[in-house]
């Protein structure tokens, strides 16, 4: 069986790499990739090949290079010719491509905010995979799995941490941050934190603050920047002693490592709002109010745990998958 992936953002990386090798040894796998961020050096370390393709940022950006990539996609599955289309969240290509050539497409989605995408998605995707507790109802097309997408990659029986990591990140209190570009579509509107210069310069007197941003960071705050262990970004969350990420994936991966964190976005999903709801994880845009919850939270003695699950998804998307195929 021929099987084609479409990778749009470094966590379809580690959200389809498992799968991907598991599909391997039986199917035909092939990749396409954005150079979104550490994309390409994330599939290089993960040993994954893959053909590169264009990506676009911005509103009208996105709207004009989805044909380009849809066009991208179509030519590859004309010489291919895959049974099944596979995309991640947002990923509008795999369906529209899928729909126009007649294959079938998989998305596993987990952002309902992202409303346009989703119009130009979820019409075309012949299945749509989504956790429990997302918050919209698809109809026949939608699949539901407890849990989230993080369970992929950070479950005990496919995260071992780095011992490594944690010497290199030195001594002393860790402090994250994660920063998002915002130039998404969903994203447009939206804030974080307002003064990420004083922000850092208040945390640094709680710990040690290491960065990592989607976009370049000003020169004030280049020497704070996680420039040696991007591939190990989920070892540094591990050993970390609090987390505060303007990105989604990156609280949700730390909440599911048990380590304190800070959702510093006013946007919310299903995956987030649960994991709030479990108390796994705090939502504030307020730098003070940041600032304040951030010393009560690293004063607390916390120690790393890996989740323990018996569900696996990986299994789980495999089959799903496979199912779906023509």
């Amino acid at each position: 069986m021929n099987i084609l992936f479409d990778i749009n953002h470094p966590a379809d990386v580690h959200q389809f790499r498992y799968v991907i090798d598991k599909l391997t040894k039986k199917h035909d796998v092939k990749v396409i990739a954005r150079d979104k961020d550490c994309v390409y050096s994330l599939l290089r370390y993960f040993n994954i090949p893959f053909i590169k393709r264009n990506g676009y940022d911005g509103l009208l950006g996105k709207i004009f290079g989805m044909i380009f990539i849809d066009l991208k996609l179509i030519k590859i599955s004309l010489r291919f010719k895959p049974d099944v289309l596979v995309g991640s969240s947002g990923n509008v290509y795999v369906a529209q491509a899928g729909k126009f050539l007649g294959i079938p497409s998989v998305v596993f989605e987990d952002t309902e905010h992202s409303k346009l995408q989703n119009k130009l998605c979820f019409p075309f995707a012949t299945k749509i995979v989504t956790p429990e507790s997302f918050k919209l109802d698809l109809g026949k097309k939608q699949v539901r799995y407890p849990g989230s997408k993080e369970l992929c990659y950070l479950s005990s029986d496919y995260f071992v941490p780095d011992k490594k990591i944690k010497k290199k990140l030195g001594k002393g209190k860790i402090i994250f941050l994660r920063f998002v570009s915002w130039k998404a579509s969903h994203d447009i509107g939206k804030k974080g934190i307002s003064n990420k210069k004083k922000l850092v310069k208040r945390l640094s007197k709680l710990g040690k603050v290491v960065i990592s941003s989607e976009e370049k960071l000003p020169e004030a705050l280049e020497k704070y920047e996680l420039k040696d262990c991007k591939n190990k970004i989920h070892d540094c969350l591990y050993y970390s002693d609090i987390v505060i990420s303007e990105g989604a994936t990156i609280a949700a991966e730390a909440a599911v490592l048990k380590r304190p964190v800070i959702y510093a976005n006013e946007l919310s999903m299903g995956y987030t709002d649960e994991l709030i709801k479990k108390e796994m994880m705090a939502q504030v845009t307020d730098d003070e109010r940041i600032i304040e919850l951030a010393k009560n939270l690293i004063l607390e003695k916390n120690k790393p745990k890996k989740l323990k699950t018996e569900f696996d998804l990986n299994e789980f998307m495999a089959k799903e998958i496979l199912k779906c195929a023509k």
